[in-house]
């Protein structure tokens, strides 16, 4: 088994198998991020791919229930290679319940209609997707390369094909020069794709990044714990999402909130009034991580 950099995942994949199907990210200009840096995005040899599946398999192939497929953008892959890789997951992981994958606006825009339904069809059951914002304003100065109606486009395409969606946003993403834009937008994109899941982190201002170069030169203004929590509240206010579970407990998060929405809304919102009035602890600066 073989892993090559560092390897990331969503939170809820954390006992899963992780299958490295391509290397990197396929954009890797967004000035917030920090993973993949260390590696050119390339797709891995199908043998190897398939030989780390192999040698999982012999030792542990009746035990794994879920697999994620790495890196950043899996998705990106030929349809058919990645039907390969699904009919072999099929073959030697009897009791697998779930395989996922993260997926670039861009991969789900090239992506045929048949080709994602295709994909559902032979095991691909979930991808997750990083919105990040819907202000295209904000999108535009992290240089995340797609509009937040392209984003949009390419999350209903995935739910079109049956596959469930899960849709990262960043809270504090926008500064304070952009946060009411930020909250209203990313509320608008949520509720016209209506995903399964949805996760928020908080902004983290890390070394080397395009993004810390602008703070230090008064060109981005960071939001401070109370901010965030006044554009978040903002957010769910706004959000018409029903039956989608609401996630906002990861690391970096000051206040950790969980929900199912349109009917969790009131409670979220009430949490967050609770943390505003002093009456919640919010997690330190230091205990944060992204």
């Amino acid at each position: 088994m073989r892993y090559y950099g560092d390897v990331y995942r969503p939170p809820s994949e954390a006992s899963s198998l992780i299958i490295q199907v391509t290397l990197g990210c396929s954009h890797n200009t967004c000035k917030f991020c920090t993973m993949y840096k260390e590696k050119r995005f390339y797709n891995r040899p199908m043998a190897d791919v398939l030989a780390d599946l192999r040698e999982v398999a012999e030792g542990y192939g009746r035990r794994v229930r879920r697999i994620f497929l790495a890196d950043g953008d899996a998705l990106i892959r030929k349809t058919d290679d990645l039907i390969v890789i699904l009919d072999e997951i099929k073959k030697l992981y009897p009791v697998c319940e779930r395989v996922t994958a993260y997926a670039s606006p861009g991969s789900l825009l090239i992506k045929k209609p048949e080709e994602l339904t295709l994909l559902r069809e032979h095991g691909l059951s979930m991808v997750y997707l990083g919105l990040e914002s819907g202000s295209d304003e904000v999108l535009k100065l992290m240089d995340k390369g797609f509009t937040a109606a392209q984003i949009v486009e390419g999350g209903l395409k995935a739910k079109a094909a049956g596959m469930q969606l899960s849709v990262t946003a960043i809270a504090g993403l926008g500064g304070t020069t952009l946060s009411a834009e930020h909250a209203e937008g990313t509320a608008a994109a949520l509720s016209a794709m209506n995903p399964d899941y949805v996760g928020v982190l908080t902004l983290e201002i890390h070394e080397g990044t395009p993004l810390e170069t602008m703070v230090h030169n008064g060109e981005f203004q960071i939001l401070d714990s109370i901010e965030v929590l006044k554009e978040t509240k903002e957010m769910i206010k706004k959000m018409d999402c029903p039956g989608c579970v609401f996630r906002m407990n990861h690391a970096s998060n000051y206040l950790i909130l969980k929900g199912t929405l349109n009917e969790d809304r009131d409670a979220l919102v009430a949490q967050i009034d609770e943390a505003l009035a002093g009456n919640i602890g919010l997690r330190p600066e230091w205990a944060r991580s992204f």
